[in-house]
């Protein structure tokens, strides 16, 4: 399958495959054919040298003695997680038969579903191999919003290709607001050009819920209500119209629809009105749009949290022309990055095949899973699911609804398979577990979301037991099936060269052996890179879309504006008086969504159990204090945690980070048993944090601690 020997002693260059923005260079350090050491290469403009605390543990979570190393076929009830080994020989043989009966049966190929997301973010064993094999058999199709979704289509509805200024240029910033990003944690490797900054003399100010441990670092914290961000945005435009702080020459010249917003926002959006909106004064939103529209270069990074509600497409698209409005675009340093990943330009269509797609697929939307599988018709018409092929991705803990999925999950008729490292939640009800090979077990090139390089991945080890990349599994999943196209059967270095091969300018030079001989190489585009600063966007009218004709075709307004959380008392106000408390359900910091949840020194950093954040006044009202076993509930389900009582969060907030699985949870629910199914303005995404839900105490008679517990509360937290 790979045509490159292993290196058995030495160092080997590698890329970290998770859901980051970073995309860290690694490089692997191997002993007589053992990884025992991963690192940051130092010589990456981004990487820096240093890798987060939970990719630190990756030799840990590749040897850890409950990785799976064989196939497994399910013995006991679903759920009930019993299975024993089995030889590929078996479970290929078994898989093929029975999705060669669905595809030939009276519900046909439509009632395959695949299921998979960012588990890695590699082009190869993310979405190459497998996109061709489901495309071919023409399974349906899926609609892989749940993190994303809502932001990309805003931004491209605005300015085409996402991009955005990279740490490279963000330290030239002298002002910059974190928005809805805990960079720390979720972008750690911004950090550093952030901090060069601000030696420099930029200021630095968080604008989230949560006081973070970014917003705890920055000079300025702005604790702003859960799902108003449009409408501070709105009120800062305003202020810069009012003051002529706009650029109207930047505006006239690169946009479309400006005027129609300038009045819009000076009739309709003054700090005053927007001020019980926010929840902020209004001498605050003054003094943020004063210091925005008068400070340059302004760079502004907003993250994916603040999209995960009703209104989160035009939230992301409000904010994102504000440095239109201030013309911040023209400073190097300047503007907003969301992600850059529009710069790259790599051949996805050779290596996914979406020609092979049969006309009429129908597309299912993975946010409502729990839909998909307990409806006759999947929730969009067409047959029932008959059989889920999961991969890269955790559903079983990820995905909003949970009872509805488990509920789904428990179908005796559902056949599912499972590729996994470890006996996940969602595993615990597969018919199939596949042992699936790590990072440091298989080839893979990556883009990235934060900078502009791509990166090789290249195996470092054997695969660990009987493992096999996903590349490899469906390719022999195709061979069993009797599917003969020739490019089903392109090895991994053969699918790594189709997606570099693009003839995009931007790719030219950037070759399999320079990869090879590098690690990583950056696009061709300036180094003093100002992605917007003469645009040419690939929007429907070749200008950025302060006015967006696509938006009133689908129903929504073509101009910025505010949506409330469909949760929330002013969108829902009887919902909102039975559920008081807006839910956010931020990562930990050990964690990466539902990855390294059980590796012992992280599991360890972050507590056994669950914890939930709560303003002093809102404990209060409710009888609880610090270190109090607590039950977060609403209509949808309820899971348990322990209290820490903090003014970290604003009142009418909740917040319990994730993602934990369900099997280590107390009670078996976590987070996600409260999440619904209900999916943003813009581009179906999941709405985790417009989730109104109410909090009480459990009585210690009804759940009395176990000796030995570790603290919790405020300064276990702290200490967290």
């Amino acid at each position: 399958m790979t045509s490159l020997p292993l290196i058995r002693d030495g160092v080997v260059r590698g890329a970290c495959p998770h859901d980051c923005p970073d995309t860290c260079a690694m490089l692997v350090h191997v002993k007589d054919g053992r990884a025992v050491r991963v690192q940051g290469d130092p010589a990456h403009p981004v990487t820096q040298g240093f890798l987060c605390t939970k990719v630190n543990r990756y030799v840990e979570r590749t040897y850890h003695p409950e990785r799976l190393t064989v196939p497994l076929r399910r013995v006991g009830t679903k759920g009930e997680g019993r299975f024993e080994p089995a030889t590929w020989g078996q479970a290929l043989d078994d898989i093929a038969r029975r999705l060669n009966q669905i595809r030939s049966g009276p519900h046909g190929p439509q009632a395959i579903l695949p299921y998979s997301y960012a588990g890695t973010m590699g082009l190869v064993q993310g979405n190459s191999m497998d996109r061709r094999f489901f495309h071919r058999i023409g399974a349906s199709l899926l609609a892989r919003t749940i993190c994303s979704a809502a932001g990309t289509a805003a931004w491209m509805a605005t300015y085409g290709d996402r991009m955005g200024p990279t740490p490279e240029e963000a330290e030239h910033a002298r002002l910059v607001l974190l928005w809805g990003t805990n960079t720390l944690t979720s972008n750690p490797h911004l950090w550093p050009a952030l901090r060069r900054a601000r030696e420099r003399g930029a200021k630095l100010i968080a604008i989230d819920p949560i006081r973070t441990r970014t917003a705890a670092q920055c000079d300025q914290w702005l604790p702003i209500r859960p799902g108003t961000d449009a409408a501070l945005a709105l009120a800062m435009m305003h202020v810069a119209f009012r003051d002529a702080r706009a650029d109207v020459d930047y505006l006239a010249a690169h946009t479309v629809g400006w005027e129609a917003l300038r009045e819009r926002v000076l009739n309709e959006w003054s700090p005053r009105r927007a001020a019980p909106i926010v929840g902020l004064d209004e001498g605050q939103i003054e003094a943020l749009a004063a210091e925005y529209a008068s400070t340059r270069p302004s760079f502004i990074r907003l993250n994916y949290g603040l999209q995960r509600h009703a209104g989160g497409g035009m939230a992301v698209r409000t904010i994102s022309l504000l440095p239109a409005v201030t013309g911040a675009w023209r400073d190097l340093g300047g503007g907003a990055t969301l992600s850059t990943s529009g710069a790259f330009k790599m051949n996805n269509a050779a290596l996914e095949r979406p020609d092979w797609i049969t006309p009429g697929t129908r597309t299912i939307n993975m946010v409502q899973l729990g839909d998909a599988l307990t409806l006759p018709d999947a929730g969009v018409g067409g047959p029932p699911v008959q059989a889920l092929v999961v991969y890269n991705s955790n559903p079983g803990a990820v995905a909003p609804d949970l009872r509805k999925v488990r509920e789904g999950l428990r179908r005796d008729d559902l056949f599912t398979v499972v590729l996994e490292h470890f006996r996940t939640d969602t595993a615990d009800y597969a018919d199939w577990v596949l042992p699936a090979t790590t990072q440091l077990e298989h080839w893979d090139v990556h883009t990235t979301y934060g900078h502009v390089y791509v990166t090789l991945n290249r195996p470092s080890i054997e695969p660990v037991g009987q493992s096999l990349p996903n590349s490899e599994i469906f390719r022999r999943l195709a061979a069993r099936m009797g599917l003969t196209d020739p490019e089903l059967r392109d090895d991994d270095i053969t699918l790594i060269r189709q997606a570099l091969d693009s003839g995009h300018e931007r790719m030219e030079g950037v070759t399999f052996e320079r990869l090879l001989e590098e690690g990583w190489v950056r696009m061709n585009l300036p180094r003093e890179w100002r992605p917007y600063a003469d645009p040419r966007p690939n929007t429907l009218t070749g200008k950025i879309q302060v006015l967006a004709p696509e938006l009133e075709r689908l129903g929504l307004d073509p101009l910025p504006t505010w949506i409330p959380p469909a949760e929330s008392a002013d969108a829902a106000p009887e919902r909102a008086a039975a559920f008081p408390l807006t839910l956010l359900s931020p990562p930990e910091h050990p964690f990466m969504n539902s990855t390294f949840v059980n590796i012992p020194a992280l599991e360890r950093a972050a507590g056994t159990h669950a914890k939930l954040l709560l303003h002093p006044n809102e404990a209060a009202v409710r009888g609880i204090v610090d270190g109090d076993r607590v039950r977060t509930f609403n209509a949808r389900g309820d899971f348990r945690a322990r209290a820490v009582v903090t003014e970290d969060v604003r009142p009418g907030v909740a917040v319990s980070y994730g993602v934990r699985w369900a099997s280590r949870s107390e009670g078996g629910t976590t987070v996600n048993d409260t999440t619904s199914q209900r999916v943003t303005d813009m581009g179906g995404g999941a709405v985790f944090y417009d989730n109104a839900v109410e909090v009480e105490r459990v009585p210690a008679a009804l759940e009395p601690a176990a000796e030995g517990e570790e603290p919790v509360g405020a300064v276990a937290a702290a200490a967290a």
